[in-house]
């Protein structure tokens, strides 16, 4: 015999109080209240509940819970965290006008705010950066090269892949060049400029050699090329702090990406310079920044056409002319060496003369 019909039995047919049929039970006096009250509400009198076995009886009196309609319309959060990359859009905001197009069947602000974010924490476990829009161009190099044959005298050189990504919409652009050098740097970052078609605030590099005279995590400097380019283009320099990649997560994974959707694709083609390499990448790179996204709406491009490209500022007229720079030493005759080639400048620049004793000698 089941405890519930048990306790039924002594409570109507043995007529005792909810007490002592608890303790001849052997059950808690809450559990025979529960007991009671449950057939009270059930509309299940004894005589009823004694023609039941025990597995009609336990479901009458515990019946299955039955789900309602929720009352709450849920919004787009995927339109929402996209709406939040634009200038000034907060969450406040966005629940104003999600409560006015849904009045009285939308969330307290709290629980929106609650709920919103569990779906950012749903789309990667790591801290979530929230990137305006035009704020930030997140540039650096892939760890992977490609193969240039000369077809010539067959040397093989390897080519680097250059990538840059925007904060938020995740427009992505790549290119190869011949080496890491500044002026290398320097050229894709303009190639960069001209394929979103405007200039960010932010450009965001790491700190490599090639273009910081003093790496540094907190007051880095950078090198006359980089930092004319900032003048030249209007965007700031904030170079990410040294064995920090989360401060350009970003490119990071702009590089996996190129990696994975542009260099696997072309792990079995041969190319004999850097053009013919940038042309094969063309395309691929068009078809990666117009892929849908998995969890959130639209592509790369339809995203930067929508929200970033016009919060970029607009391209000077001219793009920047890349200069060479090298530290070099007067000769006694006002020239200086620069590949091969002599060059005269001011006669006071000329280091000043000296005796035999190595003291400056009076003029």
């Amino acid at each position: 015999m089941s405890k519930i019909r048990r306790v039924l039995q002594l409570l109507h047919e043995a007529d005792l109080s909810q007490r002592e049929a608890a303790r001849a039970a052997g059950v808690s006096k809450s559990c025979v209240s529960d007991i009671a009250s449950r057939a009270r509400a059930a509309g299940l009198p004894w005589a009823q509940a004694r023609a039941l076995d025990d597995d009609a009886l336990h479901a009458r009196l515990h019946p299955a819970p039955v789900a309602r309609s929720a009352r709450h319309l849920e919004p787009e959060w995927a339109q929402v965290h996209q709406q939040l990359k634009r200038p000034g859009v907060t969450l406040q905001l966005l629940w104003e006008e999600y409560q006015l197009a849904h009045d009285g069947r939308a969330y307290k602000y709290s629980a929106f705010c609650d709920k919103y974010a569990a779906f950012a924490r749903s789309l990667k476990r790591s801290m979530r950066q929230v990137h305006k829009a035009g704020e930030r161009l997140f540039v650096d190099y892939a760890g992977q090269t490609v193969e240039l044959v000369d077809i010539n005298s067959c040397e093989i050189t390897r080519a680097q892949i250059f990538v840059a990504v925007l904060g938020a919409s995740n427009l992505t652009y790549a290119c190869a060049t011949r080496t890491q050098q500044a002026e290398d740097w320097v050229r894709s970052i303009i190639a960069a400029l001209e394929f979103i078609g405007g200039v960010p605030r932010l450009l965001v590099p790491d700190q490599p050699r090639a273009l910081m005279a003093r790496p540094d995590r907190y007051e880095p400097t950078a090198h006359r090329l980089l930092a004319e380019l900032g003048d030249h283009y209007g965007v700031a320099i904030l170079p990410a702090r040294p064995a920090h990649p989360k401060d350009k997560a970003k490119v990071e994974v702009g590089v996996q990406v190129v990696e994975r959707w542009i260099l696997a694709r072309l792990r079995e083609r041969r190319f004999i310079n850097l053009g013919e390499l940038n042309r094969a990448i063309a395309p691929l790179l068009t078809q990666l920044n117009e892929r849908a996204f998995k969890k959130l709406p639209g592509s790369r491009r339809s995203a930067f056409e929508q929200m970033e490209r016009a919060a970029l500022s607009p391209l000077p007229a001219a793009p920047m002319q890349v200069a060479r720079f090298k530290l070099a030493r007067v000769n006694i005759d006002y020239h200086v060496e620069y590949e091969g080639h002599y060059y005269s400048v001011p006669h006071r620049l000329v280091p000043a003369c000296r005796t035999s004793t190595g003291a400056p000698r009076a003029a």
